[in-house]
């Protein structure tokens, strides 16, 4: 009788996903961007048409960097406060910002693989679909159509990917320099 090789084991499979930033971000720290990009959310800048969605940027952030905290419930509350707050059609921002944090977390593992301008281009169709989806419905509702402007706020909500990503993870940057200087 041949004495049978003996295989090398076969490596197990393990989760391939982005680097999670648990153990240095707390809890602590992003409900506090949150909240307090809500408070500037709050502020009359926002009644121009072209302004950009900055709540929805960082909303957006998180549930992409932080998704088992930030989902698509915090985005729906968070839209239905601005709806309430703007006294629009209940739910039109609310739709918005879930369809976005929707479409950002059904391709996480993808867009969490490059760099911050790169996931911006990644993330333009979402953030122009969904606003395109509540602009229909608006001007369906109110029977009149609101002009090109909304797509200069979503084109600058997208632009403005990388600096709002950068002021977010500066704090994991600060914490990576630290320990590098420190060794």
């Amino acid at each position: 009788m041949k004495p049978r090789l003996k295989r090398p084991p076969m490596p197990m499979a393990h989760a391939v996903g982005p680097e999670s930033l648990e153990n240095t971000m707390g809890a602590g720290y992003v409900w506090a961007t949150l909240l307090t990009v809500w408070i500037l959310s709050l502020l009359p800048w926002r009644v121009w048409h072209a302004a950009p969605e900055v709540l929805l940027l960082v909303i957006t952030f998180w549930s992409l960097h932080d998704s088992r905290r930030i989902g698509m419930v915090v985005a729906f509350l968070f839209g239905l406060t601005l709806d309430v707050h703007d006294v629009g059609p209940l739910g039109l921002q609310a739709l918005m910002y879930t369809l976005t944090v929707y479409g950002a977390q059904a391709m996480q593992r993808r867009v969490l693989r490059f760099d911050l301008f790169q996931q911006a281009l990644h993330l333009l169709p979402i953030f122009v679909g969904a606003k395109f989806v509540t602009v229909l419905i608006g001007s369906f509702l109110v029977s009149a159509w609101p002009g090109w402007s909304w797509l200069f706020s979503a084109l600058l909500t997208v632009a403005l990917w990388p600096l709002v990503g950068w002021l977010l993870l500066l704090p994991q940057h600060r914490l990576d320099d630290a320990e590098s200087g420190s060794t």
